[in-house]
């Protein structure tokens, strides 16, 4: 059994701390994620577990791996801490003011040309928050990073994940109609073969699967003139009459709507992604976060402003 006494600010913090470093896998990174000294980190760990009268982690030159009592100690110090956090939101639901830090992690091209705007009407909105962003479009791991709220774009397969979609994602192929009037426009899915094509490198899958009319699935092996794994640099590849290309409306919707891009084989359809927001299911949802969230869902809604 675990003796606090009266819990005290400095305990809490303690607590904290302890859940951080576990977390984040280990006293560096904890640290790191802390923006305060590895000694200081140390330090709390060790009067935390002289205060407790047992040890807490095993520490090795890497990593520390929770004791017997440190998982139990790290269960009922995340309730408390939640239970804490929750209070304090609780008792400012009614305060429109929002403060505090929100880290996020946001893919390239979507976070740049459509996050960002948003982001910045957002903070507008609450001029005392601070945010932090990691523009990348690898799948960071949300807890070694310290990260609260993440936007991926894809077919979530992490169940240790939260989610909520914010959008759908649609596809086109595309090309110039410089190109297509040099090459001829294809007409079915197997015509992609004889053609120089643009490919977007995302996905760990070299082919590009489209479904006709009927139903009937159709997978184009890609043997792509360009690769990139930028969306941007692919679309402007594509502008300059370089090749035919399989990408995001909200990449490519200015272009179309300029006839800089003319969409081809519209009658087969590709697979459609959804943008989510995801937070790790072991970590409190701030009421900071939770409004971003709904400010996002409200934003782009089922038919988001690239695909009117």
């Amino acid at each position: 059994m675990f003796t606090l006494g009266e819990p005290s600010v400095g305990q809490l913090e303690d607590m904290q701390v302890f859940i951080r470093v576990v977390d984040a896998g280990g006293i560096s990174k904890a640290a790191e994620q802390l923006s305060i000294a590895k000694s200081a980190v140390s330090r709390r760990l060790a009067d935390l577990e002289s205060r407790l009268g047992v040890r807490l982690l095993n520490r090795t030159t890497r990593i520390s791996s929770l004791t017997e009592a440190g998982k139990r100690f790290y269960q009922r110090s995340k309730k408390i801490i939640d239970d804490v956090t929750e209070l304090n939101a609780l008792t400012n639901e009614s305060n429109s003011t929002l403060a505090g830090t929100i880290n996020l992690a946001l893919p390239l091209s979507f976070g740049l040309a459509h996050l960002a705007p948003a982001i910045d009407d957002f903070i507008k909105l609450h001029p005392q928050l601070s945010i932090t962003i990691n523009f990348s479009d690898q799948q960071l791991n949300l807890i070694e990073e310290g990260i609260d709220l993440a936007v991926r774009i894809a077919d979530l397969k992490d169940s240790s994940l939260m989610a909520r979609r914010i959008a759908p994602i649609k596809t086109l192929i595309c090309a110039s109609p410089a190109y297509l009037q040099k090459h001829g426009t294809p007409k079915t899915a197997d015509d992609l073969k004889q053609h120089a094509l643009l490919y977007y490198n995302l996905s760990s899958s070299s082919t590009w699967q489209l479904k006709d009319a009927q139903g009937k699935q159709h997978s184009i092996n890609v043997k792509a003139k360009i690769i990139a794994n930028n969306g941007e640099f692919l679309k402007g590849m594509a502008i300059a009459d370089h090749g035919i290309v399989l990408m995001p409306t909200f990449i490519l919707w200015q272009a179309v709507a300029k006839d800089e891009l003319l969409p081809i084989l519209s009658d087969y359809t590709t697979q459609q992604l959804n943008a989510y927001a995801v937070y790790p299911q072991t970590r409190y949802l701030s009421q900071r976060t939770r409004i971003l969230i709904d400010f996002l869902v409200e934003r782009f809604g089922d038919t988001p402003y690239w695909d009117q």
